[in-house]
């Protein structure tokens, strides 16, 4: 295995800024299970975060304060949401103390010596990563892994592993205020899986060009024994690909691609399908996934696997016994043969590719949508248009009024109002509410028995899941 670096080598307290999101309480806890001393600062702690990192033995602070570093400490990892201005950020530039991004430390703790799976994408990565990483566990493969969802056949987001494979979720989003780079170019790719490329993230990209070549950046780094898998579907990412020196395959739904899926039908249990594997039958799947979007991620996986010297029947156990990912077509409950579903969907194609994985399993119900944009891009205009078309297989629209709005220049605000009328124009009735609080109230009396309420938001949305649950069961 690669030495460590001396900063890295050295360190017995690890001090982490901003350790309440989701990528740096999962870096907390594999640090800790790793041995070292962790403590931890944040604003707005609150569970479920704050919980596991007290079950961990990890000590969170609350609010920033140069108080926070301790002497002993020997390494301070530093969030992306953290700015130049922090105390603690500083502080610790003042003591000329050792830090790292999260990505630096991830690669520079965990990743050195292992096989890297990075699966990345503007779309599917959660899922995607997490498929992976229970096909190769369920092979008796013990891989590590670190993905932005909670993964409900590991029960966690995270797995140091024993194994030779480390999955990674690799983000496009930048890696700290010292770091402007993405963070998938720290993770040591061998083997990949590229889902989608989408104009994304619109506060640090300045157009679909520029993602491109983020993500071109990133093929660069695939040494030529390694693999990638893209989708053949996707004319941005065949732009890219002109100079990729790895093995290089393709997948899709139909047959001109190397991996491809045939006899695809849907019921309430998810979807059954043959591959084929250039051109050659290569066996029947069973998922409990729901949508084309999602056989596709399927069919990565399937490939990529192969590659990875699993068997087939060892890909078709893993496949079959996935659970899935919270916050991804999630029931959050039922109630009078109401279902209320959870999803993070906050892109315009996420939102479409959802609706169509919902109308593909449950047939005949009709479907209440409530967005909340409340990501830095959806928040803005850049997606106004896109987001009045992706909703037509809704029967009902519920926009919730963005948060913090006012923070973005006036010329760059999503306007709801607008989004609301132009919804209706294409044909689906929809409503503008402030909050989660009039949301519950005005549809509660509508929704009927056998209707499925979606709510679609990138945050916690003040808890709207369980207010809902808890109207229906009142009225």
């Amino acid at each position: 295995m690669t030495t460590l670096p001396l900063e890295v080598s050295k360190a017995k307290h690890i001090h982490m800024v901003a350790v309440c999101g989701t990528g740096m309480g999962s870096l907390a806890g594999m640090l800790k299970a790793s041995g070292y001393r962790v403590t931890g600062s944040d604003e707005h702690i609150y569970p479920p975060m704050s919980a596991v990192l007290k079950d961990q033995g990890i000590e969170c602070r609350n609010g920033f304060s140069e108080k926070n570093i301790d002497p002993d400490v020997d390494l301070v990892i530093i969030g992306n949401a953290v700015s130049r201005s922090n105390p603690e950020v500083q502080a610790v530039l003042s003591k000329q103390l050792p830090y790292l991004s999260l990505p630096q430390a991830l690669s520079q703790f965990f990743l050195q010596g292992k096989k890297t799976v990075v699966i990345t994408g503007t779309h599917g990565k959660t899922t995607t990563s997490s498929l992976i990483a229970w096909v190769l566990e369920a092979a008796g493969l013990n891989p590590g892994f670190m993905i932005g969802g909670f993964v409900k056949n590991f029960k966690g987001n995270y797995q140091l592993g024993k194994g030779p494979f480390f999955v990674v979720e690799g983000d496009e989003y930048d890696s700290a205020f010292f770091d402007k780079g993405p963070k998938f170019l720290h993770y040591r790719p061998m083997y990949s899986i590229l889902t989608s490329i989408e104009f994304d993230h619109g506060d640090i990209y300045k157009d679909l060009r520029h993602i491109q070549q983020a993500f071109h950046q990133f093929i660069q780094l695939i040494p030529s024994e390694g693999m990638l898998m893209v989708s053949g579907e996707d004319s941005n990412i065949k732009e890219i690909l002109g100079d990729c020196r790895c093995r290089l395959e393709t997948y899709g739904l139909d047959g001109t691609y190397d991996w491809s899926a045939r006899k695809i039908e849907a019921s309430k249990e998810g979807l059954s399908f043959d591959v084929y594997y250039q051109g050659s039958q290569f066996g029947s799947f069973v998922t409990p996934l729901m949508g084309h979007y999602n056989l596709k991620n399927s069919l990565a996986v399937i490939g990529l696997s192969f590659h990875l010297k699993l068997t087939r029947e060892d890909i078709q156990k893993g496949i079959e016994t996935f659970q899935g990912v919270k916050r991804r077509q999630e029931i959050a409950g039922e109630v009078d043969h109401i279902l209320v579903m959870d999803d993070f969907a906050h892109h315009p194609t996420a939102i479409k590719e959802t609706l169509s994985g919902i109308k593909m399993r449950y047939p005949g119900r009709a479907i209440w949508v409530i967005f909340e944009p409340r990501s830095a891009t959806s928040r803005r205009n850049f997606f106004q248009k896109e987001f009045s078309q992706s909703f037509n297989l809704a029967s009902k629209v519920i926009i919730s009024h963005p948060i913090g709005l006012e923070k973005i220049p006036p010329q760059e605000r999503l306007d709801p109002a607008q989004l609301v009328r132009d919804i209706g124009l294409s044909g689906t009735e929809a409503f503008l509410y402030q909050n989660a609080d009039e949301i519950v109230s005005r549809i509660v009396p509508k929704i009927q028995s056998g209707d499925l309420i979606c709510v679609m938001s990138s945050g916690g949305f003040d808890g709207i899941h369980g207010k809902l649950l808890k109207a229906l069961q009142n009225r």
